[in-house]
C-alpha cells in the first residue's frame, strides 16, 4: 500500500505508518536537521527508512504529478505553531498554516484515505471556525478556494454545497482528541487526528478503543503493587500518592470504577528505567545518551514525575522548554531528560538515531507523533483499507 508522508519531521508518523504496513513513496520534509536525521538513519539502514525517497523541501512546491495515481494514503503532522497553546495563536493568520498543502496533496493524489494529526488546540473555540473550515476543505477538496478568494468567503461557499441536498462529499471524514497515554505511549500527550475516507468506498470506520488507562495504572500501584515489585522498589522508596488520585483510588476499592479490560498507562519509569544515569555515567555508550546541565524548575514548570507518564513533550520556539522536558526526582531536583529518553517517551526504536544539536534533536521529538500512536492509528485503517481490497 502507497503512502505519502507530509512534514516529516524526525519521522514518527513515518516510523508508525510503516511499522502498519505502509509503503512510502514520497517522504517529504524541509528542516536539514530532520532530513539529516533521516539520511543517517538510511546510511544505516535502519527499520525500512532507507526504502524511503526523501524529498527535502517546501512541500508547497511539491510535484505530486510523478508519483501516480495509486497513493492509497496521504498522512502528515502539518506544523502546529499556528494553533499551538505555547504559541501566538494567529491560526490561520500564520504563513506557518500548512493545512492547504494538505488539502492539496489530497486533490491531486486522491487517495483512498488520509491521516492528519494536529495539537489540541486546534479544537480551542478561538479557532473553532476554521477548524470546521479545514473539515469541509477535507471533505471537497475538489471544490477549490480562488486565488483572491478570502477564507470565510470559501467556507460560506463549502457550507452551501454541503447543506445542498445535489452532491455527495468527496470524503468522510472524522476527527477525535486522542491522549497518547491511553494507548501505551509513556507520555500524556494529547493530539487531534483527522481521518478521511474517500465515499465513494463505502468504507465504515472509527478510531480504535483505548488500550490503557489511569485507573489501572492506580490499582497496580495501590492496590496490587505489581508495579513496584516489577521495579524491585522497596516501601520506603515509594511516592505517596497524589491528591488527585487518593479519591479514585477510594472508588476503586468500592467497585464504583473498575481497571479491568485496558492496561495500565506506562510510566516514565516504564520507559527509561534499564537506561543508565546519564548525570553519574557521562561516558555511557547509549546512542543520543547524553547529559545537559541546566535544567531548573519553577511556577508551572516541574518537570514530569519518574512513576507517571511524562508531561507532553513540547519543541519550544527559543531552546528547548525545560518544565515539560525534564525529569523530576523524588527528592526535588531536576534534570533534562536526554535525547534517547525523550525518544523513548515518544516510543522510538532505541537504534534510530537523531541529528542535529541537543536544542534541535529535543526540537525534532518535541514536534513529532509518537510512533506507537500512529501505529494504533495506521494500522486500523490498514486493515480495514486490505479488507476492502479483499473484498473487491
Amino acid at each position: 500500500m502507497r503512502s505519502v508522508e507530509l512534514f516529516a519531521g524526525a519521522g514518527g508518523l513515518a516510523i508508525g505508518m510503516a511499522n502498519a504496513g505502509f509503503h512510502h513513496a514520497a517522504v517529504i520534509e524541509w528542516n536539514p536537521d530532520a532530513c539529516e536525521t533521516f539520511r543517517d538513519n538510511q546510511r544505516q539502514h535502519r527499520h525500512h527508512v532507507d526504502e524511503w525517497p526523501l524529498h527535502e523541501a517546501d512541500v508547497r512546491t511539491f510535484d505530486y504529478r510523478p508519483l501516480g495515481n495509486d497513493v492509497m494514503i496521504v498522512s502528515g503532522g502539518p506544523p502546529c505553531q499556528p494553533f499551538s497553546m505555547g504559541g501566538k495563536h494567529r491560526g490561520h493568520l500564520d504563513k506557518r498554516d500548512m493545512f492547504p498543502e494538505a488539502v492539496r496533496a489530497v486533490r491531486e493524489l486522491r487517495p483512498k484515505a488520509f491521516i492528519f494529526e494536529n495539537v489540541k488546540g486546534l479544537r480551542r473555540e478561538t479557532f473553532a471556525t476554521y477548524f470546521e473550515y479545514v473539515r469541509l476543505q477535507l471533505t471537497y477538496p475538489g471544490l477549490v478556494r480562488d486565488e483572491y478568494e478570502p477564507w470565510r468567503d470559501h467556507c460560506r461557499r463549502l457550507e452551501k454545497h454541503h447543506t445542498s441536498r445535489q452532491v455527495r462529499s468527496e470524503y468522510n471524514v472524522v476527527s477525535e482528541l486522542l491522549n497518547a497515554a491511553n494507548y501505551g505511549v509513556p507520555q500524556r500527550r494529547e493530539r487531534v487526528f483527522i481521518v478521511g475516507f474517500r465515499s465513494d468506498l463505502g468504507v465504515e470506520w472509527s478510531f480504535p478503543k483505548p488500550t490503557h488507562s489511569e485507573e489501572a495504572l492506580i490499582h497496580s500501584k495501590w492496590i496490587a503493587g505489581d508495579y513496584w515489585d516489577r521495579h524491585e522498589v522497596a516501601k520506603r522508596h515509594r511516592p505517596k500518592l497524589e491528591d488527585r488520585q487518593s479519591s479514585r483510588l477510594e472508588r476503586l476499592k468500592r467497585g464504583e470504577l473498575f481497571a479491568e479490560g485496558r492496561v495500565a498507562w506506562r510510566t516514565v519509569r516504564d520507559a527509561i528505567a534499564d537506561l543508565p544515569d546519564p548525570e553519574k555515567f557521562l561516558d555511557n555508550k547509549v546512542p543520543n545518551h547524553r547529559f545537559n546541565p541546566g535544567a531548573r524548575s519553577y511556577k508551572g514548570h516541574t518537570g514530569s514525575r519518574l512513576d507517571e507518564p511524562a508531561k507532553t513533550l513540547k519543541a519550544g520556539d527559543h531552546g528547548v522548554p525545560g518544565g515539560e522536558n525534564m525529569l523530576a526526582r523524588a527528592d526535588g531536583t531536576v534534570r533534562y531528560f536526554t535525547v534517547r529518553e525523550a525518544a523513548r517517551l515518544q516510543t522510538f526504536p532505541d537504534d534510530y538515531i537523531f541529528r542535529g544539536a541537543w536544542t534541535e534533536a529535543m526540537r525534532q521529538l518535541g514536534n513529532a507523533v509518537p510512533v506507537l500512536l500512529a501505529e494504533t492509528v495506521a494500522r486500523s485503517i490498514a486493515e480495514r483499507l486490505t479488507s476492502l481490497k479483499a473484498n473487491q
